[in-house]
């Protein structure tokens, strides 16, 4: 086994080492002696440190009670004080309350009061009415003693009781043999012998029997009412001026006779034809444009009306609105005529805002064609309508070829009966041209007369005056779908064709 050297110290080295040691140490004792030192300094500013955090604490804790016995003090002189102002409310109240209460009793006295008063007058009126009629029965019957012929004026007085006295000067000089005729005609847009006609039909139901406090309006008063104000379109209290009657007599004796025309007469002046006055208007109309197997010519126009309560959207009337640059209602008038302009067919009251195809196949008429009652008839419309198996109507694309302008063009003579009809139509009726005071659901029997007398004036051959033409405005609006039959497009393909060759289209359209 190798056993390594190992060197021993000197004594000088030992003395060096142990003096070297020595200093180690004490510079360790110093160490430790300044460490100590400045371990006091800390627990003396460690120790000041929480003195002042604690009396920060203190003044913290001590503000904190003085906020919150401030707040309660305050909330304290909130509860009383809004106890005091709700006393004071509650004061006024009853204050205000009992001057209601006082008021309202004062306000009950004097209505009671008022009733009394009135109930005191009432019989006063009612006892001396009838010591006038005792009065007045006791003249007649001593003009009884005296003789017959002067009972008339005892009755006469007596039914005068209660009629107010007004002027008829002007329906008196209008009613008179000798007033001219033409004159009647201005005023009521027909002759005195319709007038009387007419007079004639209705005199069963129009006629009232006499009462012994007044005498009836009679019959032909009872007419003129209604067919002036129809023909004027003058207001009620112009009726009410030119007759010598109440405003709601007039409107009465109106809605009457327009009701009885509508019972009465329109069965046998608006009816379509029959089997031998439907070949002699498809005759007329061949004669005329070369179009075969048109029974009449179809038009829609519209009537205005003031704005309805309820629905109002659905009488809203675009063209007229844009046309006349303000809001415009309507409901419409749809018709058909023969080859003179005369109706055989109307459909009344359907809303403004629907389109003439939509009107058409609310109508009855359209029924009655789908059920097949129109065999070989066309009725000619305008490009507003649909073309099917019996509405003829023009070409409305772009591009036509001179068999199509020509078919256009006889087709547009046939629509334009129409056209002139609705224009005498309004015309003749002016009442038709503005808005009226007639209520919504009364209109269409208002209109349905005016039909009905433009069909009486247009058969008795009474001419309208040129000062009274009216231009129409009804935009029409070509229908999405207007092809509904292809058999009816071959039919007019072949019609149009027939016009051009056998040289019946004219040459409007070269």
């Amino acid at each position: 086994m190798e056993i390594g050297s190992f060197t021993f110290l000197s004594p000088e080295d030992f003395s060096y080492n142990n003096n070297s040691n020595f200093s180690w140490f004490q510079d360790m004792d110093n160490g430790f002696n300044g460490n100590g030192k400045k371990r006091g300094r800390k627990d003396d500013e460690s120790l000041v440190n929480e003195e002042s955090k604690k009396s920060a604490y203190g003044d913290i804790l001590s503000s904190i009670l003085l906020l919150d016995e401030e707040a309660k003090q305050e909330q304290l002189q909130w509860v009383t004080d809004s106890e005091e102002e709700k006393a004071f409310f509650e004061a006024n109240y009853k204050e205000k309350v009992q001057e209601m209460n006082g008021y309202f009793d004062q306000l009950q006295n004097q209505y009671t009061e008022m009733d009394e008063l009135d109930n005191s007058r009432n019989k006063r009126a009612r006892k001396s009415s009838i010591a006038v009629a005792a009065a007045v029965a006791a003249s007649s019957s001593g003009s009884d003693n005296v003789g017959p012929s002067q009972t008339g004026s005892g009755s006469g007085q007596q039914r005068r009781l209660w009629v107010k006295d007004r002027s008829k000067d002007w329906w008196e000089k209008c009613n008179h043999p000798d007033f001219p005729d033409e004159e009647f005609k201005r005023a009521f847009r027909m002759s005195k012998a319709t007038f009387d006609m007419i007079c004639e039909e209705l005199e069963h139901v129009v006629m009232k029997k006499n009462t012994m406090l007044r005498d009836a309006i009679p019959v032909r008063q009872r007419v003129a009412v209604c067919i002036w104000r129809l023909a004027t379109g003058e207001p009620l209290r112009m009726v009410s001026k030119r007759f010598g009657l109440g405003i709601s007599t007039c409107h009465k004796l109106v809605l009457e006779v327009c009701t009885a025309i509508k019972t009465v007469l329109m069965p046998k002046f608006v009816q379509w034809p029959d089997e031998n006055n439907m070949k002699r208007i498809k005759e007329d109309f061949e004669s005329a444009t070369g179009i075969p197997n048109a029974g009449g010519s179809m038009y829609t126009t519209h009537v205005p009306i003031i704005a309805p309560k309820v629905s109002v959207a659905a009488y809203f009337n675009k063209k007229h609105t844009e046309r006349n640059q303000k809001t415009s209602y309507s409901i419409t008038l749809q018709g058909v005529v023969d080859q003179r302009g005369v109706f055989t067919d109307v459909c009344i009251g359907w809303p403004g805002s629907m389109s003439d195809d939509q009107v058409l196949e609310k109508s009855a008429f359209y029924q009655r064609a789908a059920r097949g009652q129109l065999k070989d008839v066309w009725v000619v419309g305008g490009k507003g309508y649909p073309l099917m198996d019996w509405v003829l109507v023009p070409y409305t694309h772009q591009n036509l070829t001179w068999a199509q302008h020509a078919f256009n063009e006889k087709i547009g003579e046939i629509e334009k009966v129409a056209k002139d009809a609705f224009a005498r139509l309004k015309g003749r009726w002016s009442c038709l041209q503005k808005r009226t005071e007639v209520k919504l659901q009364e209109l269409p029997v208002v209109l349905g007369a005016c039909c009905v007398l433009h069909n009486i004036c247009e058969m008795r051959n009474e001419e309208i005056d040129p000062e009274l033409r009216f231009e129409l405005f009804d935009d029409e609006m070509i229908p999405e779908n207007n092809l509904r039959s292809m058999a009816a497009e071959q039919a007019r393909d072949h019609i149009a064709h027939n016009l051009l060759h056998h040289g019946l289209g004219g040459i409007g359209f070269l």
